[in-house]
C-alpha cells in the first residue's frame, strides 16, 4: 500500500509497485536516446526512471544476479560474503570515527568507489572477480540503459512529483540515491 498514512512516513519506506511488462519494456514503452549534450537532462531522465521503475529494476537484477550466480555458486558466494563485511566494515568504521563520516557526506562517490575497489581487490586475490564483477555489471548496465532510453509518462511524472512533495514514504531507492550522494529534486525538464 502505498503511502497509507499519507503523511512523510518518519523512518519508514515503502516499496514502489511492480510496473507492468508492457510500460516497463514492450507495448506502450517509449525508448529515445538521450540527448548526450544536455547532460543535466539525460541525468535528471535517469533518476525519474530509477524511481519509478525501481521495483522492476531490482527484480530485473536479482534475476540477473541469480543466472550469473548459479553457473559458479561457490565464486558468487565468496564476492557476496567478502562485499557484505566489507560494507559492513565500512559503516560500522564510519558510525565510529567522525571524520570518516564527514569524508562520506563531503564525497560520497569517492567513497562509495573506494569501498568498491577495495572489495575488487580482496575478491581478485580470491579469484572470484569475473563471476561477481559479471553478477553485478550485468544488472548495473541493464538498469543504467533502460533507464537513460525510456522516456517518461504522465503516470511516471505524476509519481515522482508525489514521492519529491513527500507525499508518500521514502522507497528504497530514494534512500540508496540518497546514499551514494545523488539529489532527487523536483525539477520537472521536459
Amino acid at each position: 500500500m502505498e503511502g497509507v498514512d499519507g503523511g512523510g512516513g518518519g523512518g519508514a519506506f515503502n516499496t514502489a509497485p511492480l510496473r507492468p511488462l508492457e510500460d516497463f519494456l514492450t507495448g506502450k514503452a517509449r525508448f529515445q536516446i538521450p540527448d548526450l549534450n544536455n547532460e543535466e537532462r539525460w541525468l535528471h531522465r535517469i533518476t525519474q526512471n530509477l524511481l519509478y521503475y525501481q521495483t522492476n529494476y531490482f527484480l530485473s537484477s536479482f534475476i540477473i544476479f541469480a543466472v550469473v550466480g548459479s553457473m559458479h555458486p561457490q565464486k558468487m558466494a565468496i564476492g557476496i560474503l567478502v562485499m557484505v563485511a566489507l560494507f559492513g566494515a565500512a559503516y560500522y568504521a564510519r558510525m565510529q570515527q567522525a571524520a570518516l563520516h564527514d569524508f562520506k557526506k563531503q564525497h560520497p562517490l569517492l567513497y562509495t568507489f573506494i569501498v568498491f575497489a577495495i572489495g575488487y581487490y580482496v575478491i581478485y586475490m580470491a579469484g572470484s572477480v569475473l563471476v561477481f564483477a559479471l553478477g553485478v555489471l550485468l544488472p548495473l548496465a541493464f538498469v543504467t540503459i533502460h533507464a537513460s532510453l525510456r522516456l517518461r509518462n504522465l503516470s511516471n511524472k505524476v509519481a515522482n512529483a508525489r514521492e519529491m512533495l513527500g507525499l508518500s514514504r521514502k522507497t528504497p531507492m530514494a534512500i540508496f540515491l540518497e546514499e551514494v550522494g545523488i539529489e532527487v529534486d523536483l525539477k520537472f525538464v521536459n
